[in-house]
C-alpha cells in the first residue's frame, strides 16, 4: 500500500513563517499577494509600499522565469535543450548563468548535486502525486545518462548542448533560488526596502522589518504541523532555504521515499538528516547548498559550506553562509 503525504506534495511543509512581528500591524499595513507558481504556494509581502501592482508585476516576472527554466515546459530553454538530443540550442543569458552555476556545484560536490538527474526523477514522478517506486532495471538504465560532464556551455554564442543525446536537465534543485534572487532585485529596483518573498521552502528578505530589526524566520519542524516552528533564524536582505524529505514523499510497505535523489544510486538519499536550512546572501547558493548538504551529510556538507564561504570571500563576515543540519530526532546540529 502506498500512502501519500498530500500536504507535503502541495509544497507547504517547507514553508518558513515570520516571527516577532507582533505590534507592527498596528503601525504598518503591508500589502501582500499569494499565488501558485514554481509548483508551490508563494507569498510576497511588502511593508513599505501601497502599490499593489508591485505584487502583480513580481508574480508576472516569476512566471516568465518559470517559462524559461522549467524542464516541464516543452518550449522553455531547458525543455528545448532536452528535446534537442545533443544539438546546439540558443538560450537566454539567465539560462547560461544558472547552468554555469549548477555545473560548478556539481564539480564542488563530485556529482552529489547533478542537474542531469532528470531521466531518473521522471521515473519517480514525485511532482504528480502519483509517485511509485520504479523498477531497478529502469533506474539503472536512466543512471547511464546522469552525468553533468555532458553539459557543454558556450557563453559567447549563448548556446548549450548535451554530449549525451539521451541526457536531460532539470534545474529544480537550484532554479527557485535563482528566481528568488531576480525577484528581490526587481523589487529593490522599484524602490522597495522592506519585504519578504516566500517561495515555499525558499524565503528571501529585502531590508529589515518595520521595527528596524532583522526579520525572524521560523524554520518548520520536519514532519510536524504546518506552522510548527523548530527554531528561528534572523534574516536581513538574505535568503533562508530549507530542504528535507518531508517536502514531497510517500510511504510504501513501511518505507519512506522522497524526492531528494542521490545521483549515485537513483534512489532517495540515504541521509542521516531530516532537513537542512541554509542562510545565505544569495538564494541560488542556499538552494543548491540545501540539497547538496542533505545528500552529503553534516560533515561533508559543512566542509562544502566552508569552501563556498572562502570562494566568495564571506568567511568571518556578517554575510557568511550558515548551515543548520537537522538530525533524525529533529535536533539541530552544527548550529
Amino acid at each position: 500500500m502506498i500512502k501519500f503525504y498530500k500536504k507535503m506534495i502541495f509544497g507547504v511543509a517547507a514553508l518558513a513563517v515570520t516571527l516577532g512581528m507582533v505590534g507592527c500591524a498596528q503601525r504598518v499595513q503591508p500589502i501582500s499577494g499569494t499565488n501558485f507558481v514554481l509548483d508551490t504556494v508563494a507569498t510576497i509581502t511588502i511593508y513599505d509600499s501601497k502599490d499593489k501592482t508591485l505584487i502583480d508585476d513580481t508574480f508576472s516576472l516569476c512566471r516568465e522565469y518559470e517559462d524559461m527554466l522549467s524542464a516541464q515546459k516543452d518550449d522553455s530553454d531547458i525543455g528545448r535543450i532536452n528535446s534537442a538530443h545533443g544539438a546546439d540550442v540558443e538560450v537566454s543569458e539567465d539560462t547560461i548563468e544558472l547552468l554555469t552555476t549548477a555545473v560548478h556545484y556539481a564539480e564542488l560536490t563530485d556529482g552529489a548535486f547533478d542537474v542531469t538527474i532528470y531521466p531518473v526523477s521522471k521515473l519517480w514522478d514525485f511532482r504528480s502525486g502519483d509517485a511509485t517506486v520504479p523498477e531497478e532495471q529502469k533506474i539503472e538504465e536512466a543512471l547511464k545518462h546522469v552525468d553533468y560532464h555532458c553539459i557543454e556551455i558556450d557563453p559567447v554564442q549563448k548556446k548549450v548542448h548535451l554530449t549525451d543525446p539521451e541526457a536531460e536537465i532539470d534545474l529544480g534543485g537550484i532554479a527557485k533560488g535563482y528566481i528568488a534572487d531576480r525577484l528581490k532585485e526587481f523589487l529593490a529596483g522599484r524602490g522597495v526596502n522592506s519585504a519578504i518573498i516566500n517561495l515555499g521552502g525558499n524565503v528571501i528578505t529585502i531590508g529589515h522589518n518595520p521595527n528596524g530589526k532583522p526579520f525572524r524566520i521560523g524554520v518548520q519542524k520536519p514532519f510536524g504541523d504546518t506552522n510548527e516552528v523548530l527554531f528561528p533564524v534572523e534574516s536581513e536582505s538574505s535568503s533562508v532555504v530549507s530542504s528535507g524529505p518531508y517536502e514531497r514523499c510517500f510511504e510504501k510497505d513501511g518505507k519512506l521515499y522522497f524526492h531528494i535523489l542521490d545521483p549515485a544510486t537513483g534512489f532517495p538519499s540515504e541521509s542521516e538528516l531530516n532537513g537542512v536550512t541554509i542562510v545565505s546572501p544569495d538564494s541560488v547558493d542556499g538552494d543548491a547548498l540545501s540539497t547538496s548538504c542533505f545528500v552529503l551529510g553534516p560533515e561533508k556538507g559543512q566542509n562544502l559550506v566552508r569552501a563556498i564561504n572562502e570562494e566568495k570571500g564571506l568567511s568571518g563576515t556578517d554575510n557568511e553562509i550558515k548551515a543548520y543540519f537537522i538530525d533524525k530526532n529533529n535536533k539541530v546540529i552544527n548550529r
